[in-house]
Order: C-alpha cells, then sequence, then structure tokens
C-alpha cells in the first residue's frame, strides 16, 4: 500500500478507536491468585509452555488444543498426569484445526497461551481477544501490515491486552547489557545490532527418523516444524523470524515509549543452502522432488532499521548455512560497545585502547556480567534454573502470570507484538524492490510519546 493510503486509512481507523479505551487490564478488577489457562498448540513450543504452567501453584491448566493427536498429544497427556496425577482431567479440543474455538468458550479460562505455526497467531489472537480471553501470543513475523493492525484494533477495541512472548529479551547476557545502558555505560546509545543465526537446515526437513535431525522432507511429509515452517522459505523472501534481534534492542532504546521505529530497507542474498542441504543428505540427493523446489528465502537477509531519535538497528536473518548460532547482539554508544559473540565489551577510559575485554559470566563478582547482573536474575535465578532456553522461558511465563495476578499492564504488549512482526512484511516487500525505503506504521498512534519505559524496572515485572 502507498505511504499517503496508508496513513489515510491509518487516521481513519484511529478517529474510531479514540472513543474506545486503550488495551485495558481486563483482569484487573478481579485480581486472583491462580490464573486459569488454556493452550493452543502443544507442539515443540507449546510443550514447553505447558510444562512450566503445570509446575506453577498459582495456575490451573483448564484444556488444551491441537490437532496433531499424533505426535503432540500423547507427549501433552504424559506431561499432564505427571504433574496432576491420573485422576485430574484437562480438556482436550483435538477434532481439526478450528476446534481451539471451543476452547474459547469455557467459562474457566482466564488467559490462553498461543503457540501455533505462524499463520494462526493473528487469526487465534484475534479470537481469543474477542471471546475476553487474554492471550500470549507466540512470535514471528506477520503475513502482511493488515495483521498487526487487526491485532491492535482488536485489542483497543475489546480492551482485551496482549501479551507478547519474546522471551530473548530475558536473557541474562542481555538484560545485563540493558542494565549497562540504563546506568549509562555506554554513554548515548548510536546503533545496535541483532538478529537470527541459526543453522535450521534439519528443522527444516525433517522425516521423523528424529525430532529437528536428518531427513529431506517438508510439508505433508514432514515432522513437527517441518510441516509448516519451510513452506514459509518455499514462497517468502524476507526476514522472516525478525522479533528474537529485535526485542532486546528496542528496550534499550525505548521503542514504542519515547522512541519509535520510522523505516527499514532490507536485501537478501541469493538462495544456495537449502538446495545443497537436500543434495547432501543421504535420503536426497539430485533425484529427490524436493531438488527441484526453488527456495524464494535469501541464506541471509539483513534489514536496517533508522528510529525517530537517531539510531540505527541493523538485523540479519541467516538460517539455511551451516554455522554456530548467534543473535549477532551488538550494542554501541559514545563511551563503547558490547557484542555478545565472542564476549566482547570495550568502554572508554576502563577498557585498554584499541582492545577488547571478556564481559564475564554473572558469577563473576569482578566482571562487567557479574557487576551488572539484573536484578531480575539476582532475584529469580533459582526459580528459573532448569527451564527451557537457559532460563529465558520461566521469565516470560512468569511474567505473564504476575501481570495477570497483579492487574498490572504487560511490559511486552500489543504495541511491541505489531512493531517486532511488522518488520517481515515490510522487509519482503523492500526485498523486492531492490531495498527499496519502507515506513514502519507507529501502532501506538502517536502514544509512544508519552508512554514511559516499562520493561524490567527494578527488579519487578
Amino acid at each position: 500500500m502507498h505511504r499517503r493510503k496508508f496513513i489515510r486509512n491509518s487516521v481513519a481507523a484511529g478517529v474510531g478507536l479514540s472513543l474506545m479505551n486503550t488495551p485495558a487490564r481486563v483482569l484487573a478488577a478481579q485480581k486472583k491468585d491462580k490464573v486459569r489457562v488454556g493452550l493452543i498448540g502443544v507442539g515443540a513450543r507449546g510443550l514447553n509452555h505447558l510444562d512450566l504452567c503445570l509446575r506453577r501453584s498459582d495456575v490451573d491448566v483448564a484444556a488444551i488444543a491441537d490437532p496433531d493427536v499424533d505426535f503432540t498429544l500423547p507427549q501433552a497427556r504424559e506431561m499432564i498426569q505427571k504433574h496432576y496425577g491420573a485422576k485430574r482431567k484437562v480438556a482436550e479440543y483435538t477434532k481439526g484445526p478450528h476446534d481451539y474455538e471451543n476452547l474459547l468458550k469455557r467459562a474457566d479460562i482466564d488467559a490462553v497461551i498461543i503457540a501455533t505455526p505462524w499463520e494462526w497467531h493473528t487469526i487465534q489472537a484475534v479470537a481469543a481477544m474477542k471471546a475476553g480471553k487474554t492471550p500470549a501470543v507466540e512470535v514471528c513475523g506477520a503475513a502482511d501490515i493488515q495483521e498487526c493492525w487487526e491485532l491492535v484494533n482488536t485489542s483497543e477495541a475489546t480492551g482485551v491486552p496482549l501479551f507478547g512472548m519474546e522471551n530473548v529479551n530475558y536473557r541474562r547476557d542481555v538484560l545485563a547489557v540493558l542494565n549497562m545502558v540504563r546506568q549509562g555505560l555506554f554513554g548515548e546509545l548510536v546503533h545496535l545490532q541483532g538478529g537470527y543465526q541459526h543453522d535450521l537446515r534439519a528443522v527444516k526437513f525433517n522425516n521423523g527418523k528424529q525430532l529437528y535431525g536428518g531427513g529431506v522432507e517438508f510439508g505433508e511429509k514432514g515432522v513437527s516444524e517441518a510441516k509448516w515452517r519451510t513452506n514459509h522459505s518455499v514462497h517468502r523472501n524476507g526476514d522472516l523470524y525478525p522479533t528474537h534481534g529485535l526485542g532486546p534492542v528496542n528496550n534499550m532504546i525505548n521503542v514504542n515509549r519515547g522512541n519509535r521505529l520510522l523505516s527499514l530497507t532490507s536485501v537478501a542474498t541469493k538462495s544456495c543452502g537449502l538446495h545443497k542441504y537436500i543434495l547432501d543428505q543421504p535420503e536426497g540427493g539430485p533425484n529427490h522432488p524436493n531438488a527441484k523446489v526453488e527456495f524464494k528465502l535469501g541464506d541471509i537477509v539483513s534489514t536496517l532499521i533508522k528510529t525517530n531519535n537517531g539510531e540505527t538497528i541493523l538485523l540479519s536473518h541467516d538460517t539455511n548455512l551451516p554455522r554456530p548460532y548467534s543473535l549477532n547482539f551488538r550494542v554501541q554508544g559514545t563511551n563503547g560497545l558490547w557484542m555478545d559473540d565472542f564476549d566482547s565489551i570495550h568502554i572508554e577510559g576502563k577498557s585498554k585502547p584499541h582492545t577488547w575485554e571478556k564481559a564475564g559470566e554473572p558469577d563473576d563478582a569482578s566482571s562487567y556480567m557479574g557487576k551488572y547482573d539484573h536484578p531480575l536474575w539476582k532475584k529469580y535465578a533459582n526459580d528459573a534454573s532448569g527451564a527451557g532456553h537457559g532460563g529465558m522461558d520461566w521469565f516470560v511465563i512468569n511474567s505473564f502470570i504476575e501481570s495477570i495476578k497483579r492487574g498490572t499492564d504487560y511490559q511486552m504488549d500489543v504495541y511491541d507484538l505489531a512493531t517486532w512482526y511488522a518488520i517481515t512484511p515490510l522487509s519482503e516487500q523492500s526485498v523486492l524492490e531492490g531495498g527499496s525505503v519502507q515506513y514502519i506504521p507507529d501502532f501506538t498512534r502517536g502514544r509512544w510519546m508519552s508512554r514511559k519505559p516499562n520493561f524490567a524496572l527494578n527488579g519487578e515485572y
């Protein structure tokens, strides 16, 4: 959509919604000791959330919904029985992809956790909000900008808040660096980087021999994420998964709370990695049908974002080539910088000129990470021990549940999720147009100028 037409439509929508409340704390008037939760999607990601919910005494898992009765449901049932015992029953909605709608009709559910294939996130989140159930929604990228506006408009119209489940915001080193930023260690921030650099070839091609390993099948012949995720690489070319890199650095420069993203430009390399992977696998080779598939996704997609306050953000998407895992973080200001690769930090006046230091570990009080270890981790490290992704997943679920219990605003809300999601379709359009500038909508409709930072302040949610 042309920018002028988009602005006109956005303003018209804003006028209609100006008479309504912004996402209200729909459960604030009924603060509670226990939150009744339903889970939509209990696949690889959803099982992790289910386990964390089952372990909490302040959560009652009332129902689950997932049409995959052969692969995911048996694991979910085993997990539920382990925690609740044989006598306790959790309702199941397994009759096709739309049976979650019956879960949303239940009167004994306050909130839902949505961990389904990407194309379902907005559909299910909107349905949950219309049903009065506050949703926690897993991350991805939207198919188009209209999806993002649909999330925002529905939340504003219903008054039901939405929680965005970006777990990397709670990574221990990321929170320590956020603490450094807030204490002025880097001076005034100028440039930030992040991305999703993760070899996912085995995830995209899985023939069921072992989860996340081997095979060249996807779609109907694939298992777990290979059933749906690989198709995005076949048909789309842009930053398909921007949130892990973008969410944490947005907190450091107060995006949607005193700052906002203005525009982006994206470019993509050629696509070689997935085709070569098929050729190299024992089950593949040049005669395998999937060797003839033309993958649209460039092996590396780079996106440069400009902010209202003058910072730049460089995002990278790199999932189709052999490489070690990295989110490619870099936080740079007038006094120095930190990079997560190789544990690197340099602070003018503290580090030797032109020399890197090690940022260190949080259990070393003399290191940067130890000195600036965030109060959240100091307070809850034991609780998060053993949770998925190094403890990050515990913090996400805890933030969601505690906000509902206390009736407080979500620290990752619908405006944040819409902003993160929007990067994908805008980057696709930019790549298609040879790196053209794309303007990023202001989903807060100007409220970013008065909204205050609230993420992980003073060790609280």
